[in-house]
């Protein structure tokens, strides 16, 4: 049986919570916020404006280029490493604690495939009907180029997203808000919003989608207590999109 957790008091887990999203998913919240501000202000409508992520930085230079983006994916993932630092406080294994662990590959994996298919095709209908409505942008999920590097950029980018999400957003953040006493309907409601809002950038599509996405994912992960399948779903999601980008722009015309 596991040791009974040493709890935090309400009101420093509930500051913990907001200095970690402030350092992480919480500030990419503020700064979606203003940049659909500026999307919504600007001639053009949401339709036509593009978003362009995993961006080249020095494309003329592809050594250096990669340097940048894993540079940029290790830094990603200090919030990771901080909110299980935090955690350990409490449980000797905080990984074990949240599902961050190799206990039941199989099942993970089917789960996190299961998942990944769940939401991975409506939300492709999604997004093209959000941009017909003009109520998101155009997504360009890679801009690398054509360098040797840039399929297994993309998938470690994938996959840097999806540990850091799910980690902070679920595992770590359901932990503390529970020890403060939230309910799990409030916990997991809460936390798609924050998920959605950091997705603003993309449109009002993006925000929708991903409060939706992150319903599902809070209310598995209130069943399994686990996030390695939440992180497997959420990595090949980000992996067919950053990928089958990069491979079909230029063969598929509604892309």
């Amino acid at each position: 049986m596991a040791p009974a957790l040493d709890l935090l008091p309400r009101r420093t887990a509930l500051t913990e919570t907001a200095l970690v999203l402030g350092v992480s998913l919480g500030a990419s919240a503020l700064w979606s916020a203003l940049s659909l501000l500026r999307k919504l202000t600007a001639d053009e409508g949401l339709s036509g404006q593009v978003t362009s992520m995993n961006q080249s930085v020095t494309p003329d230079q592809p050594w250096l280029d990669l340097t940048h983006q894993l540079v940029g994916i290790g830094l990603a993932l200090v919030p990771v490493a901080l909110a299980l630092h935090l955690l350990a406080r409490q449980h000797p294994h905080p990984a074990r604690l949240v599902g961050l662990d190799g206990r039941a590959p199989a099942r993970d994996l089917l789960q996190g495939m299961a998942l990944a298919a769940t939401i991975g095709i409506p939300g492709l209908g999604l997004y093209l009907l959000a941009r017909a409505l003009d109520l998101n942008t155009t997504i360009a999920a890679s801009d690398l180029g054509q360098a040797w590097w840039t399929i297994p950029v993309l998938v470690l980018a994938a996959g840097q997203n999806a540990v850091l999400e799910e980690v902070v957003m679920v595992g770590y953040l359901f932990t503390r808000w529970r020890e403060a006493g939230w309910s799990p309907v409030t916990i997991v409601v809460v936390s798609a919003l924050v998920r959605g809002s950091y997705h603003l950038y993309q449109g009002l599509g993006g925000f929708v989608g991903n409060i939706a996405m992150g319903l599902l994912l809070g209310a598995v992960y209130l069943r399994v207590r686990r996030v390695m399948p939440l992180v497997i779903a959420h990595w090949v999601i980000d992996v067919v999109a950053f990928v089958g980008y990069a491979l079909l722009v230029t063969r598929v015309g509604w892309l």
